[in-house]
């Protein structure tokens, strides 16, 4: 099953009573709160205080988007105490601070020896945690991300498109980490310096990337992020477009509709072209 839901450093400069009403208005289900801004490491009160705004607008808290990064300065425990206040089932930390070139055997063995130890933590609490597929990271290139998550025991990961590569690329990353999936942050940028456009403009990545993610049977989070102009209006729209695209997938329409427009290939076709 695929729920549609918001992160919700979309909108840092609102308050977490806004994002709710925005989110529900959208016809959304979830939303990933951010340990930046929203829900700080520590702040149970806080925590409890989006828990509640969620819930009491009929929506889920999907994830903790902490920004745990595996310093030496960083402590886990108080950000597991905040996800467990917040209701939230899965935490998300980033793999390191540093890039896959620039990260030598002992660092790799050190972020996935505290992984695994992080991971067994969370799950005996009943909480998951999964990397960010991000750049700058040990999840930066595919060989880097898989040789991670096969040393980290009990780690999962989320998948967000990664930039500068054609769509069959993107694909083809998303299905190699699929056993390990947990949630998706959904965008449309192009161009270098990044623009953020509707999400329409990408439909052939993310309908794409949508029919491979419900072909594994289990529950994923589909998270707008990082809207164009940072408006609230263009979240509505881009709700809408994601909506329209899970309810086809539900009915079983939406892979006959490509395929008959494509002829059951994949446009080989960057980001910028979609």
């Amino acid at each position: 099953m695929l729920i549609p839901g918001l992160v919700s450093v979309t909108f840092r400069q609102l308050a977490p009573r806004e994002i709710v009403r925005l989110a529900a208005a959208a016809g959304l289900q979830g939303i990933e709160w951010g340990g930046d801004i929203h829900v700080p490491y520590g702040d149970l009160g806080a925590a409890r205080e989006a828990r509640a705004l969620t819930e009491d607008v009929g929506l889920r808290v999907v994830a903790y988007g902490s920004y745990f990064r595996f310093r030496p300065e960083d402590s886990f425990e108080p950000v597991l105490e905040t996800a467990l206040a917040l209701g939230a089932p899965l935490i998300r930390v980033w793999a390191g601070n540093r890039p896959s070139a620039d990260a030598d055997a002992p660092y790799r063995a050190a972020i996935a020896a505290e992984s695994r130890r992080i991971a067994g933590l969370a799950a005996s609490a009943g909480v998951s945690v999964a990397f960010e597929f991000h750049d700058g990271t040990l999840t930066d290139t595919l060989p880097s991300a898989l040789e991670l998550l096969q040393a980290a025991e009990g780690m999962q990961t989320l998948w967000q498109p990664p930039h500068d590569m054609l769509l069959e690329e993107r694909l083809s990353t998303l299905r190699a980490v699929l056993p390990w999936l947990t949630n998706v942050h959904a965008f449309s940028w192009r161009g270098q310096p990044r623009r953020r456009l509707p999400l329409a403009g990408a439909g052939a990545l993310w309908q794409a990337a949508l029919e491979t993610i419900a072909q594994t049977g289990r529950e994923h989070a589909v998270l707008l992020e990082f809207v164009n102009g940072d408006d609230p209006h263009q979240l509505a729209r881009d709700a809408a477009t994601l909506n329209h695209w899970l309810q086809a997938i539900k009915a079983g329409a939406l892979g006959t509709r490509r395929r008959g427009h494509d002829h059951g290939s994949l446009p080989s076709a960057t980001i910028d072209e979609l």
